[in-house]
């Protein structure tokens, strides 16, 4: 059995080092749940001081009425607690678990400010939800009275998911079309199952599917249909693909085997969580196993990347970061879990080539420094003259974040007007694209972003959808 301080530890809803995780079985973790997780939450909520400027809500994405709910946890109003966090959000255990806190709520609490840590508000998100999973508080979608028009919804990640949702309560039929087998997006496929269990996504999904939404899986939008085809099946669309598009690397040996995309990596593992027959893990090229992994990238995905390697039993796993840890766009919390689990960070190094030929043996990599700021207002880093050095590689994992594809050439919709940067050129006020009855929302609008930001960009169009749909029936009428 797992000692005390351990089981305390998971139950505040930190990830517990993996090199220990093997110490506890799955019965301990149930029993966390039951021993520590409700006084735990109480009071952590019972810690928010209610100040008059709730910054936490402020800086929230979706504002959400956090000390509010706090408030209710604290006086043991468990459901209340969740039924405030639920109107504003569809998926707030999902946000409890991956939310980056220490830069949006919690990192605004003035408790944080006052140096006596912050109100684990992410953790008590997460209690209250699964608590009210358990208990049977989550009712089905409430679907509203039908309106004899029709959405077609392109991409099932958060953005998608979420806005069909708000769209089948206003009545309207729902299709959502993904390229995957499996709905969810980057929340199936893209983040770990240790950040984020894959039946939280999956009772998600399915509690839409009874709700008549109609997902129609592996369907690749300019193969099985185009764009005008299913702009002539539905009375509106929305397109919210994401962005997939991995940035790449110039340098020598680059297409070496054994270089790999990270969401390559991190699908072929999330696959296995699910049972799948995945052959590239299985012949090792998409498993890190007693492997010396080295991943490029200071990101949330990089972040995901090494503690995945750590999980599968690397010999080692090194992280390289152009620039220093303050400059880095990941969570600091998981730059801190990460080196807890063993990663080593290689700051201010950037690759020049891959050794080895057609396998990888290594990567020949340089020091950098920062210089003057860029367009973004960040120093760019530049070579340090002098400071070449060499990492031993049998994996290397390419971890730069990501861009949008091609849509217009993919769709077949040459009249889909795309920003400079490939995005979705959308009007600002209501949505829509350069198509008429067409609207876009989350990354493949904003650019690889957060999930909570594809939340509230589901709810916002949803809403201008509805306006849209409404003005055209009385049109029609």
């Amino acid at each position: 059995m797992a000692d005390d301080s351990m089981l305390k530890f998971v139950a505040r809803g930190q990830q517990y080092p993996a090199k220990r995780e093997a110490e506890l079985r799955a019965e301990d973790f149930r029993e966390i749940a039951d021993r520590y997780a409700v006084p735990d939450a109480e009071a952590q909520a019972g810690r928010c001081s209610q100040c008059g400027v709730p910054y936490c809500s402020v800086h929230c994405p979706l504002h959400n009425h956090i000390p509010d709910w706090l408030r209710l946890t604290a006086e043991g109003r468990l459901r209340e607690a969740y039924e405030l966090s639920n109107a504003t959000s569809t998926m707030p255990e999902i946000c409890g678990r991956i939310c980056p806190q220490d830069r949006l709520c919690e990192g605004n609490c003035v408790i944080e400010f006052s140096g006596h840590g912050a109100v684990t508000i992410g953790s008590v998100e997460k209690f209250i939800t699964d608590k009210a999973w358990d208990e049977g508080w989550v009712e089905p979608v409430r679907v509203g009275p039908a309106r004899g028009q029709s959405v077609g919804v392109i991409g099932a990640g958060p953005a998608g998911l979420s806005a069909a949702e708000y769209l089948r309560e206003m009545g309207y039929d729902v299709h959502i079309y993904d390229r995957h087998d499996r709905a969810g997006g980057l929340l199936t496929y893209g983040i770990p199952g240790f950040k984020l269990e894959k039946h939280v996504v999956m009772r998600r999904v399915e509690r839409l599917a009874e709700a008549g939404i109609v997902f129609h899986s592996s369907f690749e939008v300019g193969r099985d249909a185009t764009m005008e085809q299913l702009r002539a099946r539905h009375d509106t669309v929305l397109i919210a693909t994401g962005v997939y598009k991995a940035r790449g690397i110039k340098a020598p040996g680059v297409g070496a085997s054994g270089v790999v995309e990270a969401l390559d990596y991190l699908t072929a593992s999330n696959r296995k969580s699910f049972g799948d027959t995945v052959p590239t893990f299985d012949d090792g090229s998409l498993n890190a196993d007693g492997k010396h992994v080295v991943v490029i990238g200071g990101g949330d995905t990089a972040m995901d990347c090494v503690r995945t390697a750590i999980r599968q039993g690397a010999a080692s796993v090194k992280c390289l970061y152009r620039r220093d840890r303050a400059n880095m766009p990941g969570s600091q919390r998981e730059v801190a879990n990460a080196e807890e689990e063993g990663v080593e960070f290689v700051w201010l190094s950037g690759p020049e080539a891959f050794d080895g030929g057609d396998r990888v043996t290594g990567v020949r990599a340089s020091k950098m420094r920062l210089g003057a700021p860029d367009a973004s207002g960040r120093r760019a880093p530049e070579v340090d003259p002098g400071g070449a050095f060499q990492l031993p590689a049998d994996l290397v994992i390419k971890a730069l974040g990501f861009e949008a594809e091609d849509l217009p050439k993919m769709f077949g919709a040459e009249g889909l007007g795309v920003t400079r940067w490939g995005t979705l050129r959308t009007d600002g006020k209501s949505m829509m694209t350069s198509l008429e009855g067409v609207f876009a929302a989350g990354d493949i609008v904003r650019g690889a972003s957060l999930v909570v930001w594809a939340i509230r960009d589901g709810r916002d169009v949803a809403a201008h959808m509805h306006a849209w749909m409404r003005a055209k029936a009385k049109v029609a009428a």
